[in-house]
């Protein structure tokens, strides 16, 4: 559908929503725990998946006709090809590229030693300390939309931060796409279920962008499941065709339980996503050279008693190292892990399982990570309260990354031993005073005050601060700022294909 072209404007943010950095530019080195030979072997294992064994590219003949076309061996829906030319397809991805955002101060660049941090995905449930568990719907949505938009450690709108499950789920992702647009103006994701759905998503980003920045720039992705082990569906391929076919971003995270979509062992898993995510890469650049393209791996360990899954646990801990490794040397930015838990409200097992799960995601040099904030219940349930306590930590990941240990002059601070005595204090001295303002990190939800102050302000847990928190930021959420014209264009955009389209519910 073509587009009268736009340039882009920069425009003002609500005074809530400045921007402290758009996105993470990592100091630290990534731990990186494997040796050349486990690499080998590993790398042996991909390839052995690619070549030997192959990946079926199911419901999509137009996806097998691509592949006969490059060379493979195609086999019914199972596709085989060359270790060595599926690498080669991988490397013309670019390992690093902007997406931009409405505000082009909001830009945010995926790869290299950049760490973008994004919110839940995909949640069909709500929660929040006075409304309980509930159905997501419009409303809940539209609020976690405006919260990522104020919350400085956030950079990415992500896309289905819950499902407004009281629309038809034909017509529902026209709904979101249109309030991450108008009530946001960071980089989000688009919708992939149906062809027709990531074709709406294309074609409202074209509204926002114009076509002509669309054709150098990446505006717009979508985040797809390979569907494990060793399939590829018609969601992925289609997606593929619309995204990329356009120069627009795709993200493919094979989605393993160990020992259900995967083999028990860890090692064979990670090599497992890697060849499914790898060959998913190469047949986007069939479509076109250099489209953007994250590989990802959400791997997960499971109950073997009951078959749920379980998260910040040492396997999924240990592949999320591994994957970063791998995609480093594939030449590939790489999506991974999150504030992973299995627990059902935001108590001591959520901190838990969610700090040991980040940690790992940010040692490990995830560069865009989904479900970094929010996440309850294996990924059911959207928590209010989580959703700002986990963004209030990633503050201080954002600083571990982003710093590291300062060595200057001005740290090693030898001015203020001059000013100080041995057995004195540095409360006052100069170099405090010029420092005291950005030393330390600020934990806004953390109450470090004694028990008198705390009692007095009403001895209010860490759920309690949150909830108050969330509720002020919304208070004072100011819309970004939007051309008329636009709005009534994606406006009118909504309302036609929603006339077009009849109810569905599943």
């Amino acid at each position: 559908m073509a587009r009268r072209t736009r340039s882009l404007r920069k425009r003002n943010s609500a005074a809530e929503a400045h921007v402290a950095s758009p996105h993470i530019v990592r100091q630290l080195p990534h731990y990186d725990p494997l040796n050349d030979e486990q690499l080998l072997k590993l790398d042996a294992q991909v390839d052995w998946i690619l070549q030997d064994m192959g990946i079926d590219f199911r419901d999509d003949p137009e996806a097998l006709r691509i592949w006969r076309e490059a060379g493979a061996t195609v086999d019914g829906d199972r596709v085989r090809m060359s270790a060595d030319w599926i690498r080669a397809q991988c490397k013309k991805a670019p390992s690093q590229f902007t997406q931009l955002a409405r505000n082009r101060e909001r830009s945010v660049v995926i790869g290299g030693q950049n760490q973008v941090f994004a919110p839940i995905y995909g949640a069909p449930f709500v929660r929040d300390l006075e409304g309980g568990r509930r159905y997501g719907d419009l409303d809940a949505f539209q609020k976690l939309v405006k919260l990522t938009y104020m919350h400085p450690n956030l950079h990415h709108g992500g896309f289905v931060t819950c499902e407004p499950c009281d629309i038809p789920v034909s017509k529902r992702h026209l709904d979101m796409l249109l309030s991450h647009m108008l009530y946001s103006d960071k980089p989000h994701l688009g919708a992939i279920t149906e062809m027709s759905r990531a074709q709406d998503s294309v074609d409202m980003a074209e509204i926002v962008f114009g076509a002509d920045v669309m054709e150098e720039s990446c505006v717009i992705m979508g985040n797809v499941n390979t569907n494990s082990p060793l399939v590829v569906d018609k969601v992925v391929t289609q997606a593929a065709q619309v995204y990329c076919s356009r120069g627009q971003g795709l993200v493919v995270v094979p989605f393993i339980l160990s020992g259900a979509m995967g083999p028990v062992s860890t090692a064979s898993s990670v090599a497992q996503a890697m060849a499914e995510a790898m060959m998913v890469c190469a047949f986007c650049q069939l479509i076109r050279p250099g489209a953007p393209f994250v590989l990802g791996n959400f791997l997960s360990s499971m109950s073997l008693k009951s078959g749920a899954p379980t998260f910040g646990m040492p396997e999924p801990i240990i592949s999320n190292y591994a994957i970063g490794q791998m995609a480093r040397r594939a030449g590939l930015p790489l999506r991974c892990g999150g504030s992973l838990t299995a627990s059902k409200i935001e108590d001591a097992q959520a901190a838990y399982e969610s700090a040991d799960s980040m940690h790992s995601t940010m040692l490990a040099g995830a560069n865009f990570v989904l479900h970094s904030a929010g996440w309850l219940e294996g990924g059911l349930c959207t928590g209010f309260e989580k959703l700002v306590m986990d963004a209030d930590r990633l503050g201080s990941y954002q600083k571990v990354l982003a710093q590291g240990l300062d060595t200057s002059d001005e740290a090693l601070a030898r001015d203020a031993y001059d000013e100080v005595e041995p057995g004195g204090h540095f409360l006052g001295c100069a170099h405090t005073m010029r420092n005291y303002q950005n030393a330390f990190y600020d934990a806004k939800l953390s109450d470090s005050e004694n028990v008198e102050s705390w009692e007095e302000a009403g001895s209010k847990d860490m759920r309690r601060r949150a909830f108050d928190r969330w509720n002020k930021m919304l208070d004072e959420y100011q819309e970004p700022p939007m051309e008329e014209s636009m709005r009534e264009e994606l406006e009118g955009f909504v309302a036609r294909r929603k006339e077009e389209l009849p109810d569905a519910w599943y």
